[in-house]
């Protein structure tokens, strides 16, 4: 069966700089996949060409099985929404979402019925006779959001668009859009640097790196597998670990992998009256020193040193670990069966 979307072999190059190389991609009917990766890596990049913004050095572009990759941008029935908004400042909210509808020469009752209609999904009826300087910013990007959905795009892009705005804003505003995508089934490939965004709100993720996806799936197998150095050490504080790193910890390693990868919440710090002995025969209980301490919300993060190899240990802020301070000494209890292999990339 054909994808609905689905990239192939796209590359694009800057100034003998490899911004896409090769990438290939298929997304199904009502998938929401996330493009995560650092600054630099591609993913907005490949998003412009597919919305045909930038041309292709090489590679093929078929949506709804209809070939993309030499037609205009309005031929494309791709909608496109900006970190930046790029709303119109002398044209009224209802005016912005009724741009593309003008534009497509429909009539002036058929855009007020179709702009109502976008305004009440994203929740925003009473603004709509308000200018873009009298929004707040989430109330800029859902307009925006309307605006794309207005001219009913078979494909939605969305490059970082959340970016801007401040972290509770962020936090409702992508349930928002999730919700909106949920109930439209709308394809969307949306782009960010922010792992917890990605994991909230994907279907899929796929990790880009220097013009490639280096790892794809769905947001728990991303988390709890990472394949090579980079996504784990990009996708969190995971400790990634040398093979003699390993060994001091563990004694012994499977397998012939260099490095390794374990979960800081999958150490366990125990209190210092704690003498149970842990009911799993495979794990080990080490010694180590506090090395450093960061509240993060619900999160206590320890810096531990243990065997010569500083981890990184996360442990829920119940409140009683509070006395564990910087410079005393902890045990914990390291589990084996939690480390994982991980390959160099591009091996």
């Amino acid at each position: 069966m054909s994808a609905y979307l689905d990239l192939r072999h796209i590359s694009k190059t800057y100034a003998q700089t490899r911004v896409l190389d090769d990438v290939n991609l298929q997304a199904a009917e009502g998938e929401l996949v996330t493009l995560l990766g650092p600054s630099g890596c591609g993913k907005s990049t490949l998003l412009r060409c597919i919305a045909g913004l930038t041309d292709l050095d090489g590679g093929s572009i078929t949506l709804r099985q209809k070939d993309l990759t030499q037609l205009p941008p309005r031929a494309r029935e791709v909608g496109m929404v900006f970190q930046s908004y790029a709303l119109f400042p002398n044209l009224t909210a209802g005016e912005n979402v009724e741009y593309g509808l003008r534009m497509n020469g429909q009539s002036k009752r058929e855009r007020a019925k179709r702009a109502e209609a976008l305004l009440a999904l994203v929740d925003l009826e009473a603004k709509r006779d308000a200018y873009p300087h009298q929004l707040s910013g989430g109330q800029q990007q859902r307009i925006a959001l309307a605006r794309s959905l207005a001219v009913e795009p078979k494909l939605l892009l969305l490059d970082e668009p959340l970016s801007a705005l401040d972290a509770q804003i962020r936090k409702n505003l992508r349930t928002e859009i999730r919700e909106i995508q949920k109930r439209l089934n709308m394809t969307t490939l949306f782009v960010t640097h922010d792992q917890e965004e990605a994991l909230t709100m994907s279907d899929r993720v796929c990790i880009m790196n220097r013009g490639k996806i280096v790892q794809q799936g769905d947001p728990e197998t991303i988390y709890t597998k990472p394949e090579t150095e980079f996504v784990a050490r990009f996708m969190g504080s995971y400790n990634v670990l040398t093979r003699q790193e390993a060994l001091r910890l563990f004694e012994r390693v499977d397998g012939t992998a260099d490095s390794f990868a374990l979960r800081p919440e999958s150490v366990k710090l125990l209190e210092a009256d704690d003498d149970r002995i842990d009911g799993n025969s495979g794990r080990k209980v080490a010694e180590g020193t506090v090395h450093a301490v960061s509240i993060l919300g619900t999160i206590v993060r320890y810096a531990i040193d243990v065997s010569g190899v500083r981890l990184t240990v996360d442990r829920l802020n119940d409140g009683r670990l509070i006395g564990m301070n910087v410079g005393r000494s902890v045990r914990l209890s390291v589990d084996p069966a939690q480390l994982l292999s991980l390959d160099k990339e591009g091996a």
